[in-house]
């Protein structure tokens, strides 16, 4: 074998190229084959694991109880071991020799996902068991669970290391023990004293939790702590920490009405999301603050109005100027709202754009051509649009195919779209081609990048399937995706890989779905 195969950045390369290419099973072959390619393939399989299960039947098929289990033989990542549906219990204690093989791939891992219930209590006190002397994963940075089960909180610490540096855990309010998450929130600046990124999210607004978490803070090495999302109020003594934190540069807070604010300078921060109560709440963190060169704002409302918040938002914004960095705008309320959407139009840097709320009491959406067409010109690097909710059956006015050919022609790297629009227009084909803006230019223009479209509940009648299908892949060449509940949609997804044909486009790279 070449002498370059000796050296071991080479090596580590070849290891990484063949995982990313989905070249798993040659990867371990050549571990296998050659003794020095065994330690780099290993650590690049093992660093990041998407859940807790590989892990997990890593150990001996002898181990585990018969029930529940199935035999599938072994795997790539596993060459001697047998591959189970489930773990629930132990039908014997690991060996010395199969903990020390189980511990060889801990240590390789990185970062770990995990959707769900994570194991069952009695795995997790067994393996607790064993990790009693270190770290369970002694080399973990960043842990990201989301929705844990209740029996499973106790044990997320077992998963944490002094070398962690992010947490991110999305919690299941309908069975949210506060005692147990609150203890458990207090141990994270212990076991990982070097945290830079923390995000707890689905938190209630309890005394418990609040305390918690301010203690969190606290305790948190403020020279490492770069981003705090967490979706909780804090003590005033927290708040004077996380208001005035120099390195912060992305910061989740929850303002409560009448609660006392410390002045805000928070000189390098480039990612804000506020949750408030009153509809003015929120404007008494920006007035005398001093902030960093905002990229992204997001705002979610609990108030039962939302009033005229975009114009008063362009008003801040531009006593703040920022109008030429915020690249990224969210706002979610459950409100039914009618905005002015020109107050936005000051954004010119703008790349995705996603306002939410209600249609409950009627569609209260009123975005038509004017509105898109407003939007696009002064926003042309959009890459994500997202007006209302999904949309609804019920539709008085609405973007027609006009509206979304300026969008295409305005916005050439937009690929996500969500907006009210009125589907009877998209059966007038023959008069698309002279509804671009600057038809008649010479000027090649970009193809849009629209690959997800999202329908809603907008209905599609039987007749216009085939039309429909024309005219969205004429506007929209590289749409792959139909986010839809009316079952004629799945007909137009359909017709739409068929009528590629005429309009000269290839499919060959997207496949396209609807779901």
């Amino acid at each position: 074998m070449h002498i370059c195969l000796d050296v071991d950045e080479i090596v580590r390369l070849i290891a990484c190229e063949l995982v990313e290419s989905e070249s798993k099973a040659t990867a371990v072959a050549l571990a296998c084959c050659r003794k020095n390619f065994e330690d780099p393939v290993l650590d690049v399989l093992w660093e990041t694991q998407e859940k807790l299960f590989p892990l997990v039947k890593s150990l001996p098929g002898d181990v585990w109880n018969e029930s529940g289990c199935t035999v599938s033989g072994p795997t790539a990542h596993f060459p001697h071991s047998l591959n189970y549906s489930t773990r629930q219990t132990f039908k014997r204690l690991p060996t010395t020799p199969e903990w020390a093989r189980f511990r060889k791939y801990t240590r390789r891992m990185r970062k770990l996902s995990q959707f769900g219930t994570l194991q069952s209590p009695e795995v997790f006190s067994v393996l607790q068991l064993y990790a009693n002397t270190e770290p369970f994963f002694p080399n973990i940075e960043t842990l990201v669970l989301l929705w844990p089960a209740r029996e499973s909180i106790p044990y997320i610490p077992l998963f944490l290391s002094p070398r962690t540096t992010t947490i991110d855990i999305a919690f299941s309010l309908s069975d949210f023990p506060k005692a147990m998450v609150a203890s458990m929130i207090t141990t994270f600046p212990i076991l990982c004293p070097s945290l830079q990124d923390v995000n707890l999210c689905t938190l209630p607004e309890d005394p418990m939790i609040t305390a918690a978490v301010s203690a969190m803070l606290l305790a948190t090495n403020r020279d490492t702590l770069r981003c705090f999302r967490v979706r909780s109020p804090l003590t005033g003594e927290a708040c004077e920490v996380v208001y005035k934190h120099p390195d912060i540069r992305k910061l989740w807070v929850v303002i409560r009405r009448d609660a006392p604010l410390p002045s805000v300078v928070l000189p390098n921060l480039i990612d804000l999301e506020i949750t408030y109560e009153h509809d003015r709440d929120w404007l008494r963190l920006f007035r005398g603050a001093t902030l960093g060169p905002l990229e992204a704002v997001g705002f979610h409302s609990k108030s039962e109005q939302i009033g005229d918040f975009l114009e008063a938002f362009e008003r801040v914004a531009l006593a703040a100027s920022i109008q030429n960095t915020l690249s990224a705008f969210f706002l979610f309320t459950s409100c039914s709202w009618n905005p002015n959407y020109s107050s936005l139009h000051q954004f010119t840097q703008m790349t995705e754009l996603v306002i939410g709320f209600s249609c409950n009491d009627g569609c209260s959406s009123t975005v038509d051509d004017d509105v898109i067409t407003g939007l696009a010109r002064a926003m042309p690097k959009l890459e994500t649009l997202e007006l209302g909710d999904p949309p609804c059956r019920e539709i008085p006015t609405g973007v027609t195919a006009t509206g979304l050919v300026a969008l295409a022609h305005h916005c050439p790297d937009l690929s996500s779209l969500r907006i009210h629009f009125q589907v009877a227009s998209l059966s007038a084909l023959p008069t698309i081609s002279g509804m671009a803006p600057d038809a008649r230019s010479t000027v090649p223009r970009r193809v849009c990048a629209l690959r997800d479209l999202e329908v809603g509940e907008i209905p599609v009648p039987e007749e216009s399937v085939l039309m429909i299908a024309l005219t969205l892949v004429q506007i929209f060449p590289h749409i792959a995706a139909v986010d839809c509940k009316d079952g004629n949609w799945f007909k137009v997804v359909d017709a739409i890989c068929v009528s590629r044909k005429f309009v000269g486009y290839s499919s060959k790279e997207h496949l396209l779905s609807g779901h």
